[in-house]
């Protein structure tokens, strides 16, 4: 394996809950409006330091997309995904952009979100906005 090189991101950031690799500015927040299994996430235009898994078809509450889970690069948790394709016209201003899943980083102040247990279990994007 070769030598991990991260990216040090300047200003209020978020990152991994588990290890602090940064991951987004906040400043690259498109939407706080969109909710997971585990609660709240984030849309963001870009975030860094992950790796991104297979791509796979989900259907989620706004209608078919394909996606692909991103990993955070410093510890290897699941921290959210990556839109690559909506299936539906309505939901194209997704792709290319990147949830974070609020429960798996940590906020700008070091806050942590506490999952809510009586969420949808499924895999969901529904968007609020």
């Amino acid at each position: 394996m070769g030598r991990l090189f991260l990216v040090n991101l300047d200003g209020k950031v978020y990152s991994c809950k588990h290890c602090q690799t940064h991951l987004a500015l906040c400043e690259e927040i498109v939407s706080k409006s969109f909710h997971c299994r585990h609660g709240k996430a984030y849309l963001f235009n870009n975030v860094v330091n992950v790796t991104m898994g297979l791509k796979e078809d989900r259907m989620m509450m706004t209608g078919m997309h394909t996606v692909s889970d991103i990993f955070c690069v410093g510890c290897g948790s699941i921290v959210g995904w990556k839109y690559e394709a909506a299936h539906e016209k309505s939901q194209k201003y997704k792709e290319g952009k990147f949830i974070l899943e609020r429960y798996m980083v940590a906020g700008p102040d070091g806050s942590q979100y506490l999952a809510n247990l009586d969420s949808h279990v499924g895999g969901s994007d529904a968007d609020d906005a």
